[in-house]
């Protein structure tokens, strides 16, 4: 990878240590690390789901991804200025309590039962959709009325925290693959929660909190969250962040049109290195 750090440019990839990562992992990581050519490339590892992360997964990550032809500047194995690169070893209290000040979260005790129950439907045809994935139900804001109670909650643990989103407000962001993309909050997206009431920081919190600390510039990741940069846009105008740019790959699919999962075993790259393929073989995106 060149040394030349000139251009400014900041990427990253964050694979998480809940399986092998497969195919699609890592067509999505070379984009990412095609892009960063000129460039710094950052290693981050998001391991924040304890039940489901585990050791042998965190050590296979580096390996696999070295043998796929992918390096980086900075990550838990090289250093750099922004340690740590494990999400576990992160501190997001700090963000959770600027959101907090701000007015601009409130506790939630509904069950996951109780939003798929309300009367809002999961969306089919929104950003993020085109493909089928689906995504949560539209928070129906049931406890929408203890945001003037928030600032005075000392700490996060015991209920799931939502960000209370601007109902109606037109959203869009260039996509440096797809293009303009739209969505409507409130229509599209409902409330989402940013902190889990097992005291542990949502995936939207935690990437924008870490994304914005490690001065990436651009986010590079599968189509399958493209709703979520509304969601994470949302976050960084709250936190007074600056803005990513964004690019989102198409997912791999295996032959019944389904996008691959860490449970396709058979796809996973130290399986197919296994089974005698190379990189060069398993058709590399071209940038």
């Amino acid at each position: 990878m060149t040394d030349s750090h000139a251009s400014g440019y900041r990427g990253r990839i964050a694979p998480s240590p809940t399986g092998y990562l497969h195919l699609g992992h890592a067509r999505t990581f070379w984009t990412a690390y095609e892009r960063a050519k000129h460039g710094v490339l950052v290693l981050r590892v998001e391991d924040l789901d304890a039940s489901r992360c585990r050791p042998e997964f965190r050590e296979a990550i580096a390996e696999d991804l070295r043998w796929f032809g992918i390096e980086w500047h900075e990550g838990p194995d090289v250093g750099g200025a922004f340690e740590p690169y494990v999400q576990s070893q992160r501190d997001y209290l700090p963000v959770w309590r600027s959101l907090r000040d701000a007015g601009m979260i409130y506790p939630c005790t509904c069950s996951r039962r109780d939003v798929m129950g309300s009367l809002s439907a999961p969306h089919g045809d929104g950003p993020g959709d085109a493909q089928g994935e689906g995504d949560e139900p539209v928070y129906p804001g049931t406890c929408r009325h203890r945001l003037a109670d928030a600032r005075g909650i000392g700490a996060p643990a015991g209920v799931n925290w939502r960000f209370r989103v601007p109902d109606g407000e037109g959203m869009r962001f260039q996509d440096g693959r797809a293009g303009e993309v739209r969505a409507v909050a409130g229509r599209d997206f409902g409330d989402f929660i940013v902190w889990r009431k097992d005291n542990i920081p949502s995936y939207q919190l935690a990437v924008v909190a870490d994304d914005a600390a490690m001065g990436i510039t651009e986010v590079v990741r599968g189509e399958d969250l493209l709703r979520s940069t509304f969601r994470q846009i949302l976050l960084y105008r709250a936190l007074g962040f600056a803005e990513p740019a964004w690019y989102h790959c198409p997912l791999v699919r295996d032959a019944e049109g389904r996008r691959l999962a860490k449970r396709d075993a058979a796809l996973s790259l130290r399986e197919l290195r296994r089974s005698g393929a190379t990189p060069e073989t398993l058709s590399r995106p071209k940038n």
